[in-house]
């Protein structure tokens, strides 16, 4: 039995990831004049990546490690005017409308009619917090967390601070690493629903991974069919 489906959010519910390449590609054209896109990116990528421990998730961060990148690259050419353009390039991935992915706001408002529901997103307060407001479905989720981290321990404890039963808890999310993995883990249910484009950081092996131990969708519209087999 089913007592409460938590959806990830970025990515799951709306886009995420097509705003950070966006955001890539307009950095990466700053320095096309010193390395090649795809140096430009890698390195970026391998900034980011290393500054989690530091900063976190999150477009602040991204920014800073555009900024480290920068420097790395070219730091005679990080003055005032590149800044400002590192700066405006987090502006407008900050202020960017929240698009739900295709047949989410129906089905979300489907199944909150028959369950209770609940969100977890990983990443900065203040970000996440905007986006979950901007997003126009908030209201059919009964739970709200943004964490910093998405680990089978953090999951542990979201549980027991609801008095939530791994075996009825069951999560939906695009990322093997943060939220399949992480729930089987701790005994609970996991669907997979990958979205196109995955960050780099999200990635893991998949070949060892038991096809049997969760659940994988085309799209988020086949989700209250097969919850309802999995109840059955």
């Amino acid at each position: 039995m089913i007592d409460i489906i938590a959806f990830d959010a970025d990515d799951t519910l709306w886009h995420n990831e097509s705003i950070y390449f966006q955001a890539k590609t307009e950095f990466a054209d700053l320095y096309a004049g010193n390395l090649s896109s795809n140096q430009v990116l890698q390195q970026l990528n391998d900034t980011e990546i290393h500054n989690l421990q530091y900063y976190g998730y999150g477009i602040k961060s991204f920014s800073l490690s555009m900024i480290e990148t920068a420097l790395g690259i070219d730091p005679e050419r990080v003055d005032a005017a590149a800044l400002r353009q590192v700066l405006d390039i987090a502006k407008e991935m900050l202020t960017a409308e929240v698009q739900l992915l295709d047949q989410v706001e129906e089905t979300i408002a489907t199944l909150s009619s028959d369950y209770k529901l609940m969100l977890i997103t990983k990443g900065d307060l203040f970000e996440q917090d905007g986006k979950v407001n901007r997003s126009r479905i908030a209201h059919h989720f009964q739970i709200i967390e943004i964490v910093s981290e998405k680990t089978s321990q953090r999951y542990k404890k979201l549980l027991a601070k609801y008095s939530i039963n791994p075996q009825s808890f069951l999560m939906v999310g695009n990322s093997m690493r943060s939220d399949i993995l992480p729930v089987i883990e701790i005994g609970g249910q996991a669907i997979y629903i990958p979205y196109p484009d995955i960050w780099e950081h999200e990635k893991v092996n998949q070949d060892y991974i038991d096809k049997n131990s969760y659940y994988e969708l085309g799209d988020i519209s086949q989700l209250p069919e097969l919850i309802k087999k999995i109840e059955r």
